[in-house]
């Protein structure tokens, strides 16, 4: 079952109480305090992580907790701090907070962690306030409170090249044909009911991620087919190949279901228009002269149109040939990024010395 979308509710655990606690032992009459500090409570962490496809371990867990800090103890004990959740998602995973609708992390890469829930700290105990003047403190601080949040997890599959069409344009089979991908095929529309993603290997150990997603019809944007759900899975791609079917069932025309598909696409995204794309006319194999080619290439003349067979692998090695050097020349263009080191998982800020004034 394929998940994209959650709604969860994060707690960090709550910092460990301080202790109130006095020395006694034989021949000490005057021990002073000795009461440890308490634990660190847990914070809650996502990290990318390749193992997981999708956001199925959320549809039927709501509430995420980490563990509380333990508190303080006697002879200056400090509690264990509680241990960090590490909830690991897709890579291509945003996490919003729900409530405000900020973007607080893009996970879109294996090596990505955020902390979105940071743990109490935990109260100091009463050693911790002996003064000259105070020497026998009976207060200590309580636990702080760990953070709660209400999350948004949106998945967002992360490709090299996306392909768009009609339904029954023959996606599935040309994903099929260039990777060891099974999407289900079938002569009926909306066989794919969710996004595919498929490896293409080329020789010299060259190899390129290939996302499909269901069908687009008109009139996707107000909801017709499967809508554009699954529209934000390509968002990501570099190229898009747009698949026309040259010999549809229905007898309409390609380059009309190619003008349908571009207008559901600039409705969906103008910045998901503007991307790369090359046109694929697939079922080439039907044809029995080039009359059908010629038209669309004469409707279309500034497109780079490469005639393909899905099911007889007629002109793909063309086709993805020039799929891979695009991609390198878009790689090439991307702006370089550096990602900082990921913080310290549990990490808290360092203590300050006591308030001479502590909550009792």
């Amino acid at each position: 079952m394929f998940v994209d979308e959650a709604v969860i509710h994060v707690k960090a655990g709550d910092g460990g109480h301080g202790c109130v606690s006095f020395r006694r032992e034989k021949y000490i009459p005057k021990g002073g305090p000795d009461g440890g500090d308490g634990g660190d409570g847990g914070s809650i962490v996502f990290a990318a992580d390749t193992s997981k496809d999708t956001l199925l371990d959320f549809s039927g867990k709501h509430h995420w907790r980490a563990a509380n800090g333990q508190p303080g103890m006697g002879k200056k004990m400090a509690g264990l701090s509680g241990e960090d959740l590490v909830i690991r998602v897709p890579p291509g995973t945003l996490i919003f907070d729900a409530e405000h609708q900020l973007l607080l992390a893009d996970l879109d890469s294996t090596d990505k962690r955020i902390v979105v829930a940071r743990g109490g700290k935990g109260g100091l105990g009463n050693w911790r306030f002996r003064s000259p003047t105070n020497q026998a403190p009976r207060y200590a601080e309580p636990g702080g409170e760990g953070q709660e949040r209400k999350l948004k997890l949106e998945l967002k599959l992360i490709a090299d090249i996306g392909l768009v069409g009609m339904p029954n344009a023959g996606k599935s089979t040309l994903l099929r044909a260039i990777s060891a991908a099974r999407p289900k095929v079938a002569d009926y529309p909306f066989t794919t009911l969710e996004p595919q993603l498929g490896i293409v290997e080329l020789p010299g150990f060259r190899r390129m991620v290939m996302a499909d997603i269901p069908g687009l019809i008109e009139g996707a944007q107000h909801g017709a087919g499967l809508g554009h759900a699954f529209l934000r899975h390509i968002e990501r791609t570099k190229i898009i190949v747009h698949l026309l079917d040259m010999y549809p069932m229905d007898e309409s025309e390609p380059v009309e279901n190619y003008r349908t598909i571009r207008r559901e696409l600039e409705a969906f995204s103008p910045t998901l228009a503007k991307k790369r794309e090359v046109i694929a006319a697939n079922k080439m194999d039907l044809a029995v002269d080039d009359e059908a080619l010629d038209k669309l290439m004469s409707a279309l003349p500034d497109q780079e149109i490469f005639p393909i067979s899905g099911a007889t692998h007629q002109g793909l090695d063309g086709l993805l040939e020039t799929l891979w050097r695009m991609l390198q020349e878009e790689r090439a263009n991307e702006p370089s990024a550096s990602h900082p080191n990921p913080e310290p998982l549990g990490a808290h800020p360092e203590r300050t010395n006591p308030s001479p004034h502590p909550t009792r």
